[in-house]
């Protein structure tokens, strides 16, 4: 087995602006980097759009339909100072959550042991009916209601190693004892969320970590609170909220991991999901500001991967 690669070229459309950080070069990068001939056996596969149908399983319909009713229009929505909506955003949004759904599918039907999805708009701060932080549709929330309801899994665990928290996804799921959420994410800036004693129904693993962590805390945390946890829980598939902004070289956060601490933690998830998930893993890009850091940690997280 090998890992499939989702990604499309609509995804470089959404361009929000100059200067804006969640900008088409970060895909652009991470697709140059992995032209290299070591990422030749990655199983690409062009990103699908997923339908409205498939997207009110996660947010409110009329939330839905006004993000899908700007591609008729002409004019620029500044949700927030950092987040905007583009007629020519509405193509790259549908791809980057149908490219999950899609991954889901081929994880489950057995066509690969793992998936990485390389889209943007990232998706893990989105809430039901609510876009914020860069992210319109919640993407690995919609790929884990479909592992629920269209593969009738009954565990689902999503690790999100981001350095923001991923507050869409936890207001989703919170109540959801059949999904288990776990976050690391640097303390105390945007969104402000994902204290530890957010536990939910005991279906949230919330680890903030302190301005300046390196990798030794953050590999410590992994092996000490969120491996064991995620054991506990025996997850049926795996997903992973890819952000790579927790590296040193991304000024967006304050953390200061490096290529070599996100092999090792996914190297520990594909264990997880190689114990209790027959393997089945999807790792789903969010953050990474630095286009050059991110195509690096993109690479090592892949490696990763497809040597499973």
């Amino acid at each position: 087995m090998t890992t499939l690669f989702y990604s499309h070229s609509d995804c470089l459309q959404h361009d929000p602006g100059s200067g804006y950080p969640e900008s088409p070069q970060r895909l652009s990068q991470i697709l140059e980097r992995l032209n290299d001939s070591e990422f030749a056996p990655l199983l690409r596969r062009k990103a699908p759009k997923i339908d409205a149908a498939q997207i009110s399983r996660v947010h409110d319909i009329q939330y839905v339909q006004s993000i899908l009713q700007v591609s008729k229009s002409t004019e620029t929505i500044e949700i927030d100072a950092d987040t905007r909506l583009t007629p020519q955003s509405v193509d790259p949004i549908l791809r980057s959550a149908g490219a999950v759904i899609a991954a889901v599918d081929d994880v489950m039907a057995g066509k690969a042991n793992n998936a990485f999805c390389a889209g943007r708009p990232p998706g893990h701060h989105a809430s039901k009916a609510q876009a914020m932080g860069f992210c319109f549709f919640n993407n690995v929330a919609l790929g884990a209601r479909h592992a629920l309801e269209a593969h009738g899994l009954e565990r689902v665990a999503i690790m999100d190693f981001d350095v923001h928290h991923g507050n869409g996804t936890q207001s989703i799921f919170k109540n959801e004892p059949r999904v288990f959420f776990a976050s690391t994410h640097q303390w105390m800036i945007f969104p402000k969320t994902g204290a530890a004693d957010e536990t939910g129904v005991g279906n949230l693993l919330n680890v903030p970590l302190a301005r300046g962590t390196k990798g030794d805390r953050f590999r410590q945390v992994f092996d000490e609170q969120v491996i064991p946890a995620l054991d506990a829980f025996a997850p049926e598939i795996l997903f992973i909220s890819a952000g790579f902004d927790a590296h040193v070289a991304d000024t967006v956060g304050g953390l200061k991991l490096v290529d070599s601490d996100f092999d090792y933690v996914t190297g520990l998830l594909a264990d997880v999901a190689d114990k209790h998930a027959k393997g089945r893993l999807v790792s789903v890009l969010e953050g990474g500001y630095n286009p050059r850091a991110l195509a690096s940690s993109v690479a090592s997280h892949l490696r990763v991967l497809m040597s499973r």
